[in-house]
């Protein structure tokens, strides 16, 4: 758990080092200086500022932080603020729906199925007589 913290830390630190200066000085140098300091040293996040966080394969705690961070420092005014938290609040219901989780599953295993098709083949090992006759066969067979 700790090592994961870690690793995010790296990803926190890699992501404010790539933004613009007016979002990373809302950032208090604290807070900065603690993710800079309590990273992972020798992992090193490889994070596209071209692509979309989400689509970066993040870390859970990285995307958690983030959006504590953008919660704390970036949102200007309460209305964003509730605007943001109620997004995140659908987002819950939305990843905890009933429904969704039978459909995501239902079809994950249609494609488990799909791809694979299983036999039960019995193996039954021969007995003394049955492997004594095949030797006998096969000693024929040659000649």
């Amino acid at each position: 758990m700790l090592e994961d913290n870690k690793l995010a830390y790296s990803e926190i630190d890699k992501i404010l080092s790539l933004l613009e200066d007016k979002y990373k000085e809302k950032v208090p140098k604290k807070v900065r200086k603690f993710f800079s300091e309590e990273k992972d040293s020798e992992y090193i996040p490889k994070i596209d500022p071209d692509k979309p966080l989400i689509e970066q394969n993040l870390k859970k705690q990285t995307l958690s932080i983030l959006a504590l961070l953008n919660l704390s420092y970036w949102c200007e005014d309460e209305k964003e603020k509730q605007k943001f938290i109620n997004q995140l609040k659908e987002n819950e219901k939305e990843k905890y729906n009933v429904d969704n989780l039978f459909k995501n599953k239902e079809e994950n295993s249609n494609i488990q199925l799909n791809k694979e098709k299983l036999e039960i083949i019995e193996y039954k090992k021969k007995n003394f007589i049955q492997r004594f006759l095949n030797k006998i066969i096969e000693f024929f067979k040659r000649k």
